[in-house]
């Protein structure tokens, strides 16, 4: 494989771009920083082929990404491969308001063909290639130039590496005939609406304590305004307030600025500068939270209760059961709250469709109704149909 010289200006990359808009698919990654803002900084652009890899400095005075840009969201014949991709894909999103498209992911892929939840991109080179990577350059300063020949060496190792791991991927997938299963995977990641940040839904990722309208509409606006300033100043949310802080002054708001100061994890300096003004404000304009965007009420335990726990219990040791059988991550086919709901009688899931059903939804649903057992056979458990069980008494008859 060739591998080109560092990538720092627009016609190096236009050249690049137009060879690869001739592949079946291009391996992709990013090194970005995101520590001290609230959008990554994209600092590098790794890309790669079978025949070919570089390595992109969009930092490069005067570059312009539209070349690549145009292959990523534009191009629908070439197949864009990343691994565990959904920072990278943010990025791109952010850069275009776009995805890239067609998309696959090997860290998806990979729960369809083993057990692994969530593979590591190193354990991913050493499963199949049995290589092993130095890990050294990976958190160093990418946007510090100039770059070290490591760290650009690490960062198209990545690429390298990835587009001879894809094609081998894909062809377990054809044998096992799994991939009509990621499709629904697959056109997630590629939904631009889960990289947009709504400061409107903003409060939902903060933890909430009770279901108080009053409390939940000031949680909500507030979350909303500092999305704005973290936005505005392009910096951490978190630098401007935590989590912790919001949800404790929508539970208790100050009445009157000054009151501020006491606020835990807030600086003194809020009681009289313009940003404790503005918090002020949210909180007299903030409305209680309607009724169609209260949160579900969250029962205690299980359910059912304690009956319901021991079956919500059965159905993730059936799930462990029928993924060690099939060889495929137990999340891809389902999560615990979704047994819990199948174990509280609700029908209308996920597990209960497609080919979810047919693999693992179907003998779920029969456990629950009492149509499935559990049996030791050969030190192993294993599922039973009650159908098929031999009836004892008629054995003895016999």
């Amino acid at each position: 494989m060739k591998i080109h010289p560092l990538i720092t200006t627009t016609e190096a990359l236009s050249d690049l771009c137009d060879r690869l808009a001739k592949s079946d698919f291009v391996a992709v990654d990013t090194e970005f920083m995101r520590e001290n803002t609230y959008w990554p900084e994209l600092c590098l652009v790794q890309i790669a082929n079978t025949e070919e890899a570089a390595a992109i400095d969009p930092l490069a005075d005067g570059i312009d990404l539209a070349p690549l840009l145009e292959l990523m969201c534009n191009n629908e014949d070439v197949l864009k491969v990343f691994h565990a991709g959904g920072q990278d894909v943010e990025i791109i999103v952010n850069l275009t308001g776009k995805t890239p498209h067609p998309i696959f992911d090997t860290q998806i892929a990979m729960m369809a063909i083993s057990q692994s939840e969530q593979i590591g991109y190193a354990n991913l080179v050493e499963t199949w290639l049995g290589l092993t990577i130095d890990k050294g350059a990976r958190f160093t300063d990418w946007s510090r130039r100039p770059l070290t020949d490591r760290q650009i060496e690490y960062a198209i190792g990545d690429v390298t590496h990835l587009a001879s791991i894809f094609p081998r991927i894909l062809k377990k997938l054809m044998k096992t005939g799994r991939g009509v299963w990621l499709d629904a995977e697959m056109e997630k990641l590629a939904d631009p609406a889960n990289y947009l940040i709504d400061p409107g839904s903003a409060w939902k990722r903060i933890r909430q304590v009770g279901r108080n309208p009053q409390v939940l509409g000031r949680m909500k606006a507030l979350a909303a305004w500092r999305e704005g300033e973290a936005q505005h100043k392009n910096i951490p949310r978190g630098r401007i307030m935590r989590d912790e802080t919001l949800a404790d002054i929508a539970s208790h708001p100050p009445k009157a600025q000054a009151d501020l100061a006491k606020v835990r994890g807030l600086s003194a300096a809020w009681r009289d500068n313009d940003i404790g003004k503005r918090l002020m404000k949210v909180l007299a304009d903030a409305q209680p939270l309607p009724k169609d965007e209260m949160p579900d009420k969250v029962g205690r335990g299980a359910p059912l209760g304690k009956e319901g726990a021991l079956v919500a219990d059965l159905l993730k040791l059936l799930l462990k059961i029928r993924a060690r059988e099939i060889d495929v991550a137990a999340r891809l086919l389902t999560r615990a709250e979704e047994m819990e709901a199948l174990a509280a009688g609700v029908r209308d899931l996920p597990v209960l469709q497609g080919w979810r059903f047919e693999v693992f939804g179907r003998d779920a649903l029969d456990l629950v109704e009492g149509k499935l057992a559990f049996a030791v056979e050969q030190g192993k458990l294993k599922m039973t149909h009650i159908d098929d069980v031999a009836d004892p008494a008629s054995l003895a008859a016999e």
